[in-house]
């Protein structure tokens, strides 16, 4: 007697049977093979015996045994996978099978490497996009491999999900115990990042964190804005985009039932931040962010990215290249992105 074929409803069945089953995952990308990604990764794995939910990693088999020879170690047990519907409790890997290549140097930009980071993180956004994986947490990707590898149009992690995503606005927040950091703009130089100061793009930039925070489990959080002149601009002496774009914008916020500060010097808004009077600080360009979580406490500091609709945290770390191979690459940062990612899950992001 041949068995009868499936109903519509139970093949629907069995796919959202699959979803539900995978979709407390957290996927980990090995970030690009000729940096200190795979190293960070198998340093990580030795240092969980028992997982909370299950991980996946995403990435080359190969590059991951090449770090655990190099530290002379022994991968834990990992179950290989070719569909998500296959992930199981504990540690799972799917492996994109891009072929070792012949001219592979750890340490060195190749477009191949490039190719294969970027194809890791494409497979991770998508399956998270699908609803079949809790979040995503990211090692590092070099930017000029990716653009050896014809990704001339993504910057970095950030343009990349935006991409895959179809969103345009988003934004990037660096944490780290006691500190979180958003940030109005990220890579522009710094003449083209105080152009982009103005109350329409500061506003959005609010309006963005209140939403993101507010569904990672965080109500009515506190933003301070810091300044983008010295001493808050002296009254307009030293700059007037405090008064013509930033407190504006602020005022706009407010009325809109966002608990927003500012605009406040910038040399003291990180301090009372740590101190507890804000829950996050809205930078506005790259360093001005970056040196107050990494002076803070570099070794733990992790990044979000905002705007996207999927979890997404990293190591807040290169692929440091001059490194790489050594052996002494410190994973601390991998494990608190991890952490991140599971308290965004399991929305207690205030805690952290």
């Amino acid at each position: 007697m041949q068995p009868k074929n499936p109903t519509q409803n139970q093949v629907s069945n069995t796919h959202a049977e699959a979803i539900a089953k995978t979709k407390g995952t957290i996927a980990i990308t090995l970030g690009d093979p000729a940096g200190i990604g795979p190293e960070v990764v198998v340093k990580t794995l030795l240092a969980q015996p028992t997982l909370e939910r299950p991980w996946l990693l995403i990435g080359n088999l190969w590059s991951l045994q090449m770090a655990a020879d190099m530290l002379q170690v022994k991968l834990p047990v990992i179950h290989m996978v070719n569909d998500l519907h296959d992930v199981r409790d504990g540690l799972n890997m799917v492996d994109l099978e891009h072929q070792l290549p012949h001219d592979f140097q750890l340490g060195q930009v190749q477009a191949a490497c490039g190719h294969a980071a970027v194809a890791a993180v494409e497979y991770a956004a998508k399956a998270c996009l699908e609803g079949r994986l809790a979040a995503m947490v990211t090692a590092p990707i070099n930017k000029e491999a990716i653009h050896a590898a014809g990704y001339v149009d993504d910057i970095g992690h950030q343009e990349i999900l935006a991409r895959l995503s179809g969103v345009e606005r988003t934004a990037t927040m660096l944490m780290t115990p006691g500190l979180k950091v958003v940030h109005l703009s990220t890579h522009k130089s710094l003449i083209e990042a105080a152009k982009y100061v103005t109350q329409d793009t500061v506003f959005a930039k609010l309006e963005l964190i209140h939403e993101t925070l507010t569904a990672w489990g965080m109500p009515q959080p506190r933003i301070a804005v810091a300044a983008l002149n010295p001493h808050g601009g002296e009254g307009g002496l030293l700059g007037r985009e405090e008064i013509e774009a930033i407190a504006p914008a602020v005022l706009q916020a407010q009325d809109q039932g966002i608990t927003a500060t500012g605009p406040l010097p910038a040399d003291s808004i990180f301090n009372r931040a740590i101190e507890g009077e804000f829950d996050v600080v809205l930078a506005l360009y790259h360093d001005q962010g970056h040196i107050a979580i990494k002076v803070h406490n570099f070794h733990e500091s992790t990044t979000a990215t905002l705007g996207i609709p999927m979890v997404r945290t990293s190591v807040d770390h290169g692929t440091a290249f001059d490194i790489a191979g050594h052996g002494i690459a410190d994973a601390t940062g991998l494990v608190a992105a991890i952490t991140a990612a599971e308290a965004i899950v399991s929305k207690s992001l205030k805690a952290l």
